[in-house]
């Protein structure tokens, strides 16, 4: 073995010991580190610059002594080690040495913990829910633990106690008789002394640790006991004034049925359906008291320039001043220039604020002409408790297909794919900003950026979209504050297809987005085989992009999280600029920043003239080169600007946790309008029944709306096979609103948009919408 022992006072160790893997391979050699309280191991000494094999915190972990040269480490069940050494005297300087970084490790964990809780003289932090009992039983076990390992202590010492005095006593009789053999018998007794002092200096170490562990806890318990007894008794005075509060409502609701004993006026029947409700779930979940259960109207004055929606109307409702003060009212750069004041009227509701959708707002542009703009929620209503019953959803699949298991709306969204896709252009402002770039290279930058931008909300956003229905339409226009018009429509079913287009301010947008998956049984990948396409009038630069993959992780165990990772070629067909952007995906070993993204802006001939790095879910920098340098191995190295932010993500209000994490755009992408088609993804009765909390009906309206998709296609495929039997062309499916055509730059067949759904539109003329919800 080849080993290096450290100072006493630097508790590390390298070296070889043998480590089962398996019943077939049994133990194997690994090179071992210790190193910081942590315990890795390598297959060989040449793998520790680039791959650890395994490794294991001692902090917490128990070590076992099963033999004179066997050891076994594990650390709280999770991970276990069993490993051998070629000697007694190897495997026990191994155990002092791990003995000695487990204490190191306690003891800087431990007055890390003193350093933070010393000057809290009272224990104010309410703990995570379960987190007590957790802490209680890992204590618990660590002590358990600390003391089998001073029960070992004691056994090893007792144990070469007795052979030292064995080897003592066999050295006196062969001094008498055969003096050569004195020497081998003294070199015994010094390895079984040196055990017995290894031993002894463990076991001081352990008893020490013992102690300071049940001294710390100890305080720490005591506090944590005034703290639970001073939340008991909170607790019960909080049961004993809702008590009150709910005999009153009781009292009030009789009182007032005696009053109208023909009927109920509106007003007080949601008072009474309000206290009937808080009867059913008080149990569970406790509410603060709100003023303003009864509907009530407001007519306020409030400047365009200070007026986002009317949750942001100040009135003299204290209720309504409590709620609106942390909201968030950012204005638009045209709504911040006009100072004109107009009525809005808004009806408060318990749990959202409306605005009354037939009302509209008018402003001046640039130009000093009028456009109408009509104010818009900023916040849908909070998604409710539903359990997911599992075990009813496994008993609805048994002997059923796989494309036809009816998926509950638990696991989803109230957004449509088609909606969900429209999000992209959340920041369309890096759109507006690159159609003014004279530089191509900067503009190209600036297109980059925006592909980043529309990954944002995916980081906390793990809830499915709806399925669209073929023939599904959804159009959003923005023009009147966003300067862009998008129109999708899903365009195929086998393989799933959305076309989408988007016309902006001296912009257009169009893709085919379509995907593959692949599972993989602890995540989800997929795999987006569309192209997308942005091209701008005065440029007439022409970009083509794909996308990178999403992966979405714990599907089966565990809190589901997305990551994207893979690389994206920009490229600007016209002059040949190339963006490489290379996502990096999510590594729990890695010191890089998680969620980065890298990239290069490039010309023809491969010269860089912008460089960009930033994260995909809070911001992209970017900076121009100026010069280009090359060093001694032909590595260049750039001179570039100060840096610049070209896009920074806007961070939803912390409420939206309650709404499905949606931000101010998502939460508008399903409001109801009028003049929509009938195919729209608003008017799609499931999707909307689950936005109003209304789960189960939503699940039997999917469940309806899927069984009358299989029935058309069903009839599409009758009358293939007729069309086939009487020898006449096969009919196929056409969208409405786009049709293919060969793409000139990448010669891919793709669906473009045909131009005739803002004219149906303008005169309400459906007559081509098929029936599908």
């Amino acid at each position: 073995m080849t080993e290096t022992k450290q100072p006493v006072n630097e508790p590390e160790m390298k070296g070889w010991l043998h480590k089962w893997t398996n019943y077939i391979k049994g133990y194997q050699k690994r090179w071992f580190i210790l190193s910081n309280g942590v315990l890795s191991y390598y297959r060989s000494q040449a793998e520790m610059a680039h791959t650890c094999r395994g490794s294991i915190r001692l902090q917490g972990a128990m070590i076992h002594t099963e033999d004179t040269c066997h050891f076994v480490i594990s650390n709280a069940g999770t991970n276990t080690f069993h490993l051998r050494a070629g000697t007694e005297v190897e495997r026990q300087r191994w155990v002092t040495a791990l003995e000695l970084a487990k204490t190191k490790a306690v003891k800087a964990s431990d007055s890390e913990y003193m350093s933070n809780t010393e000057d809290e003289d009272d224990y104010d932090e309410s703990p995570a829910p379960g987190g007590d009992k957790a802490e209680l039983q890992s204590v618990l076990k660590t002590l358990s633990a600390k003391l089998e390992d001073l029960q070992t202590c004691s056994d090893l010492i007792a144990k070469q106690c007795a052979a030292l005095q064995r080897s003592l006593a066999e050295a006196e009789a062969v001094a008498a008789d055969n003096p050569q053999e004195v020497l081998t018998k003294m070199k015994a007794v010094n390895e079984r002394a040196t055990l017995f002092r290894i031993t002894s200096s463990a076991m001081v170490n352990a008893c020490g640790e013992y102690a300071q562990l049940a001294q710390t806890q100890g305080r720490k318990w005591q506090r944590m006991l005034s703290h639970e007894h001073e939340q008991r008794r909170r607790l019960e005075d909080m049961v004993e004034q809702l008590a009150k509060q709910h005999s009153h409502l009781e009292q009030a609701a009789q009182q007032q049925a005696r009053a109208t004993p023909s009927g109920l006026s509106a007003g007080s029947g949601q008072l009474l359906a309000h206290s009937i409700h808080s009867e059913e779930d008080d149990e569970n979940e406790f509410y603060d008291a709100e003023e303003d259960e009864i509907q009530t109207d407001y007519i306020v004055q409030v400047p365009i320039g200070h007026r986002r929606t009317p949750s942001g109307v100040s009135t003299n409702s204290q209720a309504s001043e409590g709620r609106n003060a942390g909201e968030n009212t950012q204005d638009s750069e045209s709504d911040a220039e006009n100072d004109t004041t107009i009525s809005v009227i808004t009806r408060r509701n318990t749990s959202t604020v409306e605005t009354l959708s037939s009302l509209t707002v008018s402003t001046l542009n640039e130009n000093g002409s009028t456009i109408s703009r009509k104010p818009r929620r900023t916040r849908v209503p909070d998604k409710p408790n539903y359990p997911l019953n599992l075990w009813g959803v496994m008993k609805n699949c048994i002997g059923k297909d796989l494309s036809k298991i009816p998926m509950p709306v638990n696991f989803s969204e109230p957004l449509s794919m088609l909606q969900r896709l429209s999000e992209d252009f959340e920041y369309s402002e890096l759109l507006d900003k690159a159609a003014t770039c004279s530089d191509p290279s900067e503009q190209l930058a600036y297109v980059a950026a925006f592909t980043v931008s529309s990954y944002a909300t995916t980081s906390i956003r793990t809830a499915k979209p709806f399925n669209p229905l073929l023939g599904e339409t959804f159009e959003f226009d923005r023009t009147d504050d966003k300067g862009w018009k998008v129109i999708s429509e899903q365009v195929s079913h086998h393989p799933p297809m959305v076309a989408q287009h988007c016309d902006g301010r001296g912009w257009r947008c169009w893709q085919e987005f379509t995907m593959s998956s692949k599972f993989r049984g602890k995540y989800l990948q997929v795999i987006p085989l569309g192209e997308y396409h942005l091209e701008f009038d005065g440029s007439g630069n022409h970009y083509t992009w794909r996308k990178v993959t999403t992966t979405v992780h714990n599907i089966i165990v565990g809190k589901l999280w997305v990551d994207q990772s893979g690389e994206m070629d920009i490229t600007n067909h016209v002059t040949g600029d190339k963006c490489h952007l290379k996502f990096i995906p999510y590594s729990y070993f890695s010191r890089e920043t998680q969620r980065k993204v890298t990239g290069a802006v490039m010309t023809r001939d491969g010269s860089v003239k912008w460089v960009m790095g930033g994260t995909w879910d809070d911001h992209i920098e970017a900076s121009r080169v100026i010069n280009t340098l090359k060093t001694n191995k032909g590595t260049p190295v750039f001179e570039t600007e100060p840096l610049s932010t070209l896009w920074k993500r806007r961070v939803p209000p912390p409420e939206s946790e309650r709404y499905y994490n949606f931000t101010e755009l998502a939460c508008q992408l399903n409001e109801m309008e009028e003049g929509l088609a009938p195919t729209d993804s608003r008017k799609r009765p499931d999707q909307r029944l689950m936005e109003e909390g209304k789960w189960d009906e939503a699940n039997d309206e999917k469940l309806r709306l899927e069984e009358k998709q299989r029935a058309a296609r069903r009839q599409r495929e009758l009358e293939a096979e007729l069309a086939i039997q009487e020898g006449r062309p096969v009919p196929t499916y056409e969208p409405n609103w786009f049709r293919k055509e060969k793409d000139r730059y990448t010669g891919n067949v793709i669906h473009v948009f045909v131009g005739r759904y803002w004219e149906c539109k303008r005169k309400q003329d459906w007559a081509v919408c098929p029936d599908i919800f």
